[in-house]
């Protein structure tokens, strides 16, 4: 790996901190009413928004409560996703003409983006109209984030509350997470991408000549090729800030008009980890003890740094049979050098590196490069980042909320071992904690590991593997790693549109959002019935070096103990395969 990749990757990580401590201050304020610019001007929206919905500020609800709200409110997103895609030939804004998106596939899509995942089984620029890409799928991208960012929320005021027992009301987090975070937020990045070149446009298509004319499949000459263009700054921005990664192209970021240069690929690759690593932040803030928030942040880092490095000179160090052929693949003053398949020249394998490790630590999913044409270790560590939860920055709120279940572990097993009491702060963990945190913790996993089994053994899914061997069962494994985790992005090469792929995607990202969710609600709101005690002699600190290890350590050793087989039989093999030609 050459130096130069080293010096991206500080200078990658140490942006996205800059950014990241004031941010976290911001929406602190923010999600309490008290950020001073933005809520003179969005107030006024949000009070009107309160007395049309009939809802009372004021109110706390209690887990159960707040957690039906959630729920409800999820599937009406998910039923009106749904019948904007059916009835797209009768609504506005389709300057193609598109039909309405087949059944199957409409119903995929709206679970998708409303669980955050944003799984695409389509190609969105000749499947979805304007209208259908802004008021279904970048709406959900709002609520979907604001709907994590909620959960987050009431999370806090659970281990943070002394002996009060509501959570506060969702749709105060819910309207609060929207307007006053994630629009000022996106519209602040649209206005960068589209300055610096991404398309915003409401011109239906672009048409632009070729230099060397071609022909069809019929024989007839074709001298343009017609590219159809759209809003597609407004939905890149929230697409990022989000944690969705639902490319408005088929292409996602690796499409010039989603993402034209460096600069603007290095602004998106911030983006996807800028909210959940502010949140870090954000948390400290709401407990009343910023060490806490560092010491998450520094174990999540702890994670990603190396793993980006590693994915970064795995690609950097190319392919081993095009080595053989006498392909020149160092880096140099002409080329990338490095495994260049699947990558953007604009871009090559190190920026590819660092977005592939990004979009799979957070819940983002977008691509700027084929993951199917990773090297087999390129591909791997990624594939790691998604079971390991996507806690590792994972989603605006779900990632954070995500690795709290792993320091409730954590504490409660270092409590064990040393004769301490197991607590957080203030709060003592105990059998009910633990449970529930084992069952959202191993649920996605079973489903991970579950669903390739399944799908190994019915012919017809195994056959959507675009490739045999180890590398197919790869992109079988990566599917559902990628969906029961809420990530959303895919090795290209399986074909997932068929009956089976699509029901049982649809089962692992229902199960990888709510079964996670639901029984975070249930922790905080049994936290927030306990007294919290005084810390003493006998309490085991949790912020520092000493327990960021031993947060890191228990990430690890579960990921490992859970996916290391599963690994061998795909990435491995390939990886020993591919070196020992």
């Amino acid at each position: 790996m050459t130096a130069a990749a080293y010096a991206e990757i500080a200078v990658f990580f140490a942006a996205l901190t800059a950014l990241a401590v004031p941010l976290g201050g911001f929406i602190a304020r923010a999600l309490a009413g008290e950020a001073p610019l933005v809520g003179r001007v969005l107030g006024p929206l949000e009070r009107a928004l309160y007395r049309v919905a009939g809802v009372d500020p004021a109110e706390e609800m209690s887990w159960r409560r707040y957690a039906a709200s959630v729920l409800v409110f999820n599937a009406a997103g998910l039923l009106l996703l749904y019948a904007l895609q059916r009835l797209q030939p009768a609504l506005p804004l389709n300057p193609g003409r598109l039909a309405a998106v087949p059944g199957g596939v409409a119903i995929n899509t709206a679970v998708s983006f409303v669980t955050n995942t944003d799984w695409q089984a389509y190609a969105g620029e000749s499947t979805l109209s304007p209208l259908v890409q802004m008021a279904g799928l970048a709406v959900q991208n709002f609520l979907s984030a604001a709907t994590g960012l909620a959960v987050l929320a009431a999370l806090a005021r659970g281990l943070g509350q002394r002996s009060k027992g509501a959570l506060g009301s969702f749709w105060v987090d819910l309207t609060r997470g929207t307007l006053h975070v994630l629009l000022p937020l996106s519209m602040a990045l649209a206005l960068l991408l589209a300055g610096l070149g991404v398309v915003q446009s409401f011109g239906g298509e672009g048409r632009w000549p070729l230099r060397e004319p071609a022909r069809d499949a019929s024989g007839r000459p074709v001298t343009e090729q017609v590219v159809p263009v759209g809003p597609v700054a407004s939905q890149v921005a929230i697409k990022q800030l989000g944690t969705n990664g639902g490319g408005y192209y088929a292409a996602n970021s690796a499409h010039p008009y989603e993402n034209p240069t460096p600069l603007t690929n290095l602004a998106e690759a911030l983006a996807i980890l800028l909210v959940p690593a502010a949140l870090c932040f954000t948390f400290g803030g709401w407990v009343g003890d910023r060490r806490q928030g560092w010491t998450v942040y520094a174990a999540m880092l702890a994670i990603l740094v190396p793993l980006t490095i590693a994915t970064v000179a795995a690609e950097q160090a190319g392919n081993p049979a095009l080595a053989a052929l006498g392909v020149d693949q160092r880096p140099g003053p002409l080329q990338a050098g490095g495994n260049m398949e699947g990558k953007e020249a604009r871009l090559g394998p190190v920026d590819a590196g660092i977005w592939a490790a990004a979009t799979t630590a957070a819940s983002n999913g977008s691509v700027d490069a084929q993951h199917d044409s990773l090297t087999p270790l390129g591909g791997l560590w990624p594939m790691w980042l998604m079971q390991l939860g996507e806690i590792v920055f994972g989603g605006v709120g779900s990632g954070l909320y995500g690795m709290l279940l792993f320091v409730i572990v954590a504490v409660f097993v270092s409590g064990l071992m040393v004769g301490r009491t197991p607590e957080y702060l203030g709060k003592k963990i105990e059998a009910r904690e633990i449970k529930l945190a084992s069952v959202a913790i191993l649920l996605p996993s079973a489903v991970v590991l579950g669903g390739t089994a399944l799908a190994c053994l019915v012919p017809a899914a195994a056959a959507a593997a675009g490739n045999p061997g180890p590398h197919g069962f790869s992109e079988i494994l990566y599917a559902f790693s990628s969906t029961a985790n809420n990530n959303g992005s895919a090795f290209g090469g399986l074909t997932a549109d068929g009956p089976f792929w699509r029901r049982a995607t649809n089962v692992a990202m229902l199960v990888g959002r709510y079964g996670v969710l639901v029984p975070v609600l249930a922790i905080a709101g049994g936290l927030a019935r306990k007294r919290a005690a005084p810390p003493s002699a006998g309490t085991l600190p949790t912020h520092g070096p000493l327990f960021a290890g031993l947060l890191v350590a228990t990430v690890l050793l579960v990921g490992a103990l859970t996916f290391l087989p599963a690994l061998a039989l795909g990435p491995v093999v390939e990886h020993l395969q591919l070196h020992a030609r």
